[in-house]
């Protein structure tokens, strides 16, 4: 390279340099400290990206047509952002810069993504019920115990679960309207809980999307591994938000948005049509069992979650997007 090439090369870079600092400088004055934070890294970060890449107008132009198409389909009840940020592992990297850390002693039920198809008031059933409503599926009864990290059983704490049907699908990729394998319940004076929901079975996320195309693009498969979602809650401690897997399926270590961690794999044992189960019923056909345990943490315990996942002017910027 010249000295002539070298001194351009460097002012360009100088130039470059001189734009992100002066865009970071004006977050300088934002009346949120963590709202200024996370702008300010988002600038230099996003900057740098242009910068290694080498990023063309024709490109960036794409990735906001991309990001278009990714509002565009998005609704109340298929939230393509979300599945964006699953397959990107975003979801599951911000899961785990909050989680504390399991080889210092944390002993509480490792989180994953919450995913794209989870409902508020979600319908309430008495302990044993059924979840299913209408979707099928392979029976399963599935049990356990809520404690916190010193093995005390958390009566009231409510459980919900949500999970897709034998199709592969959930309730709201549905026209009917109807809510179906998802429901809450809350555990009893001995933490204890049990319902009967469907064998977990393996699916693609939405892949007739941006999202589904971006994965084509990728050579990527858009198959989930099969799974039973929960989201635990009780007065005092932190929010719970797991799956559990089905142990020895092969799906576990291709996971398209990453949610697989080894302690959240479980056995569903397989049951002949017409045995017992747990609570007197005898099924027809084939079912499974499984029982999955859940530790609560307190509150206070381990990485205190960022505000900005609470109201804050980050939501403000959010509603004012709508």
């Amino acid at each position: 390279m010249t000295e002539t090439a070298e001194t351009t090369a460097t002012a360009t870079a100088t130039t470059e340099q001189e734009l992100t600092d002066k865009v970071v400088a004006s977050f300088d004055g934002a009346k949120d400290e963590r709202f200024r934070e996370v702008m300010q890294a988002l600038v230099r970060h996003a900057h740098a990206f242009v910068r290694e890449t080498r990023l063309t107008e024709e490109e960036w132009n794409t990735a906001v047509e991309f990001l278009t198409a990714v509002g565009h389909i998005t609704t109340d009840t298929r939230q393509e952002f979300v599945l964006l940020s699953d397959v990107l592992g975003i979801s599951m990297l911000t899961v785990a810069v909050n989680e504390p850390d399991p080889d210092e002693g944390d002993e509480g039920t490792e989180s994953t993504v919450l995913g794209p198809f989870f409902v508020q008031d979600s319908p309430g059933i008495e302990l044993g019920g059924d979840i299913a409503r209408g979707a099928t599926g392979e029976p399963s009864w599935v049990s356990g115990v809520v404690t916190d990290t010193d093995g005390a059983p958390v009566a009231g704490a409510r459980v919900e679960v949500w999970e897709a049907d034998e199709d592969g699908m959930y309730d709201v990729q549905y026209d009917s309207g109807e809510l179906a394998g998802r429901a809450h319940l809350f555990t009893d004076a001995e933490g204890r809980y049990r319902f009967w929901g469907l064998t977990p079975t393996p699916y693609p996320i939405p892949d007739d999307g941006p999202v589904g195309r971006l994965l084509d693009h990728a050579g990527r498969s858009p198959m989930r591994a099969p799974h039973l979602h929960f989201m635990v809650t009780a007065p005092g401690f932190r929010r719970l938000v797991t799956h559990i897997f089905v142990a020895g399926d092969p799906g576990l270590d291709t996971d398209s948005v990453f949610g697989v961690k080894e302690s959240l794999a479980y056995r569903f044992d397989r049951h002949e049509a017409g045995s017992a189960a747990p609570d007197g019923r005898r099924p027809t056909g084939t079912w499974t069992s499984a029982t999955f345990d859940i530790v609560l943490r307190r509150e206070g315990g381990g990485p205190v979650t960022p505000p900005a996942t609470h109201p804050s002017a980050l939501d403000d910027c959010a509603e004012a997007a709508v």
